[in-house]
């Protein structure tokens, strides 16, 4: 059960959130016919948070689609906010797909109106004298249900907590749309154990 997934990549997205990408990287040596694909408001380079650039395969007028679009997070969640473009194209994207956020990439399913009477998380902790996205949330958007917890499924929107549940994230999302083998297998060969961890960490100290 192969799916087609895309990466929703802006300025100032945070490069931690491109573990999403590396997640289903790693899901294809599982299932070689998993696709995916990045887009952004347009096509080429894009200067993420701290300077790395990375490439996106499409802009929001060329995009293909996909089954599943996950919409990064990072500093310029607030332009994409403002961006007119960009809010239509997660609408759009809505129709035909189910939407997916990590990190303050749900500020930017809100702002499309995606989160609209649903249940809904993101991050929550910052370094002052930033404000809390989750806090943001509930603030500006009080018809939505927010939630702080490590992930939300509300069935067409999924939303993530802060940036390292970007990978608990897209292995859910794996098990969801490819099934339990190809989370479970891609969750072994990345070696991601959250128990396994945390007993080998208390060991040590």
């Amino acid at each position: 059960m192969s799916a087609t997934f895309a990466i929703y990549i802006y300025p100032g997205t945070e490069p931690i959130d491109l573990a999403t990408f590396g997640v289903l990287s790693m899901a294809r040596r599982v299932d070689p016919d998993i696709s995916v694909n990045t887009v952004s408001a347009q096509a080429g380079a894009v200067t993420l948070a701290s300077g790395l650039v990375v490439m996106a395969d499409y802009g929001i007028d060329t995009w293909p689609g996909a089954d599943l679009l996950i919409v990064t997070g990072g500093p310029g969640w607030k332009q994409q906010c403002e961006s007119d473009s960009v809010v239509e194209f997660i609408r759009n994207a809505a129709e035909r797909s189910t939407v997916a956020s990590v990190c303050t990439g749900a500020m930017i399913l809100a702002a499309g109106g995606l989160l609209a009477g649903k249940s809904a998380t993101t991050k929550r902790r910052v370094i002052a004298p930033e404000e809390s996205p989750l806090a943001l949330l509930q603030q500006h958007y009080p018809d939505i249900d927010v939630v702080e917890a490590p992930l939300v499924d509300s069935g067409k929107t999924v939303t993530s907590g802060g940036v390292s549940y970007c990978i608990d994230a897209t292995l859910y999302l794996l098990r969801r749309f490819c099934g339990d083998h190809v989370a479970d297998e891609t969750a072994r060969i990345i070696e991601f154990d959250p128990e396994l961890r945390a007993r080998h960490f208390a060991a040590e100290s």
